[in-house]
């Protein structure tokens, strides 16, 4: 949503009688500039109220007495008898005592007849029951291209007053520029710009790569996702020739010609099966392919001791994936946020809630953001998850055929700086009949350790006597693996 359209959109809210609109955002400077155009358009004057300033009109520089109370701000603002647009900055902490929220809620029904508007913000709103029926929640989106392309303008103006920045950057390196900070905050952006530019005080595309890095970091430490550059995607995946066609199929629906024709692009694939299989790898390959950057969501991240932050949690997730699209969206082991959806309230109906605001999201999503879920346990997943139309295919991921682990050997000895020419693969392959891709790769790191360790030559022999001396989750869980290919029978499309 562009910075025009959120005035416009706000705008609205306050000349249609909303006396009480909460932006829950850590962009405070953004929320300012936002209602200061918003103000200016609808010829009302702007005041800004936090705890340790009191209230201020922003075209004056000093606050109105005794406002630094929340209690007498509140009845100042009762008192006035002209209409204006009042930032309250980290009110709701305050609502908490009855006295607040009693006032609260007589100026807020003071503002209808004023034709004024209270706008509360902070990075968590959370109000009491009685005050929440009242207000208006207003989404701000990540700032948009058009948003960031001034703050990179903004800050090499900024940095070259007393630096001499060199740019080198085509056309095409500025958009790649832009697409690197999309999903990014005003600040977080303009904080890794001028980290680049500092840094050798230039502005070249090998500075994309660091905003890149700067980006992945700041997802990761925001707690609920993971981000992988494309440039970063070197995954490679052995077998999977069905899920392989199947993409190079799927991947025309975000052309302009399958748009002409009003088909919508693929929105995203559900991979169950046995753990160790392949899953959590073909999601990084269907990114690499597509040349699109991956988010992993963990769904157990999701969950929240308080009340209401588990949601929030989520829309966050699905906020950031939105703002970063075209991107592709991993959900790995979904069933962690489905385990008690339609069989038990003990989390409180946490997991319903999550898994109907996932798939009303998924069925009505507009943004080109493809969906990558992974599930080991069939059995604790939702009916409503598996039926047709929720996902555009559901494949099934069952233990590599003889051919597959032939290919998963000669990717595993490779990375690890081996000739596969010179193991007798045959033998090996026999070896580990029953072995998952991940059980493949453990062994031949065991294999690589022993040998290290013993100063002995590595080899086919070493590498088959580790995996004789390793039992593999297809026998040590027969039956759990038989149960899940004989529910997948005639349900699902096999990935090979």
């Amino acid at each position: 949503m562009s910075t025009v359209s959120s005035v416009h959109d706000i705008k609205t809210l306050v000349l249609s009688f909303h006396p009480v609109i909460v932006i829950e955002t850590v962009e405070e400077e953004r929320v300012e500039d936002l209602l200061s155009a918003v103000a200016d358009a609808a010829w009302k004057p702007l005041f800004q109220w936090s705890v340790t300033r009191g209230l201020m009109k922003t075209s004056e520089t000093s606050p109105i007495t005794k406002t630094t109370d929340p209690l007498m701000m509140l009845r100042h603002l009762d008192s006035l008898t002209v209409g204006g647009v009042f930032l309250l900055k980290d009110l709701s902490k305050y609502l908490e005592d009855p006295k607040v929220a009693r006032q609260f809620r007589e100026t807020a029904r003071g503002f209808l007849a004023k034709r004024s508007t209270a706008v509360l913000t902070g990075a968590t709103v959370q109000l009491p029951a009685e005050i929440d029926q009242e207000v208006v929640r207003y989404a701000l989106h990540f700032p948009d291209r058009d948003e960031l392309r001034r703050v990179v303008n903004t800050t090499l103006q900024a940095v070259r007053t007393d630096r001499k920045i060199e740019v080198r950057l085509r056309d095409e390196d500025h958009e790649a520029l832009l697409n690197a900070l999309q999903g990014l905050t005003l600040q977080q952006a303009r904080q890794a710009v001028a980290s680049a530019m500092l840094d050798d005080e230039k502005l070249t595309p090998e500075d994309i790569g660091f905003v890149l890095k700067r980006k992945a970091q700041l997802i990761r430490d925001g707690g609920i996702l993971e981000y992988y550059p494309v440039e970063d995607n070197r995954f490679q995946l052995g077998g999977f020739a069905n899920l392989k066609a199947w993409l190079q199929r799927a991947h025309v629906g975000f052309s302009h010609e399958a748009q002409a024709l009003n088909l919508t692009p693929p929105r995203g694939i559900l991979l169950v099966g046995v753990p160790g299989c392949g899953k959590s790898l073909a999601a990084k390959v269907i990114a690499r392919e597509w040349k699109l950057p991956l988010l992993k969501l963990d769904a157990g991240r999701l969950f929240d001791k308080y009340i209401g932050e588990s949601e929030k949690n989520f829309r966050k997730a699905i906020t950031l994936a939105e703002s970063i699209a075209p991107v592709a969206l991993w959900i790995d082991e979904i069933e962690k946020a489905m385990v008690s959806s339609g069989s038990s309230e003990a989390d409180g109906g946490l997991s319903r809630r999550l898994f109907g605001a996932f798939l009303t999201w998924l069925q009505e999503k507009r943004k080109e953001v493809f969906v990558v879920a992974t599930a080991n346990d069939l059995s604790i997943l939702p009916p409503e998850l598996l039926r047709k139309g929720r996902f555009d295919e559901i494949f099934f991921v069952d233990l590599p055929t003889s051919e597959e682990r032939e290919t998963i050997l000669k990717i595993h000895l490779g990375l690890r700086k081996q000739d596969a020419a010179t193991f007798d693969l045959p033998r090996i392959v026999a070896a580990c009949e029953g072995f998952s891709g991940a059980e493949i790769e453990q062994a031949v790191v065991s294999a690589l350790y022993r040998a290290l360790a013993q100063k002995h030559s590595f080899d086919a022999g070493l590498l088959v006597e580790e995996m004789r001396q390793t039992i593999p989750l297809s026998v040590t869980r027969r039956e759990d693996v038989e149960q899940l290919r004989e529910m997948a029978q005639g349900r699902f499309v096999g990935v090979r």
